[in-house]
C-alpha cells in the first residue's frame, strides 16, 4: 500500500515540477511594465525596506531571499525580464524580505530550524540505512534516524505557511500598485500557485515517508 503512495507522490512531484516550468515559460511571454529587478526594488522601497539588496544569480528558478546577507537573489531569467512571471517571482521573494523585517513567526521558526536541518540532512540517509540493516541487533539506531528525518519533515511543514504568506503579500502588492490588470493579476496568481504546489507535494512526501519509517520501527518491537 505504501509503495503505491510513494509512487503517487513521486509522480505528483514530477507533474507539479513540469507544470511549474510550463507556467513560468507561458507567463514569461506575457509582458509587464517593469523588470524583475525593478519590481523588487520598488516593492522593497514602498514597504520601507532600505537595507536589502537585489542581486542577479545564475540558474533557472533559483530565486530566493537570503536573510543572512539581506539580499533578494533573482535568477537571470527574472532579474532582467519584463514579464508577469518575473514580476510575480520577484514580488514573492520580496515577500520573504518583508516577513523578515516584520519578524513573521513561521519564518523565524524556519530560520531557527536551519542549523538542525543542515545536520539532519547530512546524516539522516546513512543513519536510517544503517538502522534498517541493523534493526534486529540495534533497533534504537533506526529511531535515531527517524528523529533526524522528523526534523527535515518539520522544516517542510513550516515552509508551507512561509511560502503561502509570501505569495499573498506579493499578489496584494501587485494589485494595490495598479501595475496589473485582471488578466495579469490572474496570471501572477496562477504562477505562484504552481510554485506553491511544489512545497505541498514535498511536505506530503516527507510526512508519508516518516510514517513509513515509524511503522517499520514499530513492527520490530
Amino acid at each position: 500500500m505504501y509503495w503505491i503512495l510513494f509512487i503517487g507522490v513521486a509522480l505528483g512531484g514530477w507533474l507539479v515540477s513540469n507544470n511549474l516550468q510550463r507556467k513560468f515559460q507561458r507567463y514569461s511571454q506575457m509582458g509587464f511594465p517593469l523588470t524583475g529587478r525593478e519590481v523588487a526594488e520598488k516593492m522593497l522601497h514602498e514597504n520601507g525596506i532600505r537595507d536589502v539588496r537585489v542581486v542577479s544569480i545564475d540558474g533557472m528558478l533559483t530565486d530566493h531571499y537570503d536573510p543572512t546577507t539581506k539580499t533578494v537573489n533573482l535568477s537571470a531569467g527574472v532579474y532582467g525580464s519584463n514579464s508577469i512571471a518575473a514580476a510575480a517571482v520577484a514580488a514573492h521573494e520580496c515577500g520573504h524580505a518583508i516577513q523578515h523585517a516584520c519578524a513573521y513567526a513561521p519564518l523565524q521558526l524556519r530560520s531557527a530550524l536551519v542549523p538542525a536541518v543542515s545536520i539532519a540532512s547530512k546524516w539522516v540517509t546513512w543513519v536510517i540505512l544503517a538502522g534498517l540493516l541493523l534493526i534486529q541487533v540495534f533497533p534504537q539506531l533506526l529511531w535515531i534516524g527517524i528523529i533526524l528525518y522528523a526534523v527535515t519533515t518539520l522544516f517542510s511543514i513550516v515552509t508551507l505557511p512561509v511560502e503561502i504568506n509570501a505569495s499573498s503579500r506579493a499578489l496584494a502588492w501587485l494589485k494595490t500598485t495598479g501595475l496589473t490588470n485582471t488578466q495579469s493579476q490572474d496570471a501572477a496568481f496562477d504562477a505562484l500557485r504552481a510554485a506553491a504546489y511544489t512545497y505541498v507535494v514535498a511536505a506530503i512526501g516527507s510526512i508519508a515517508t516518516l510514517i513509513y519509517y515509524i511503522m517499520i520501527a514499530d513492527s520490530r518491537r
